[in-house]
């Protein structure tokens, strides 16, 4: 390459629109049907277990005696098949990705029991 080719280029470059996206500034806005992450709405759930035993790499725990969900978000692999066997329909998938961590975690939520609200 020569010279002249370079300086061409160079110069298009600087007069020209940057290629990327500022990231900070800019987040990135995902196409609608994007497969997240699994969200789940533990007030809806009725804690059945369908999900865990949909799930294909047995990332979901259902624990009916504690009303507790676990899911770890790096063995899901956003396939959908708990979201849409759901009776209750109280999982979503959400249009953002799972954040980068330097461990494995398991993510649990527990619904917490109704107060009784005929007590004075």
């Amino acid at each position: 390459m020569n010279l002249l080719t370079f300086a061409k280029i160079e110069l298009h470059n600087l007069f020209s629109k940057p290629a990327t996206r500022p990231y900070p500034e800019q987040p990135r806005e995902y196409p609608q049907r994007t497969r997240g992450h699994i969200e789940n709405d533990v007030d809806a759930c009725v804690f059945c277990g369908l999900c865990s035993k949909k799930c294909p790499t047995d990332a979901i725990q259902v624990n009916r005696a504690e009303k507790s969900w676990s899911i770890q978000r790096f063995s899901c692999i956003q396939c959908g098949c708990c979201v849409e066997s759901c009776p209750k329909k109280c999982l979503s998938m959400r249009q953002s990705y799972t954040e980068p961590a330097q461990y494995k975690t398991v993510d649990t939520v527990c619904q917490t029991p109704a107060e009784n609200q005929n007590a004075s």
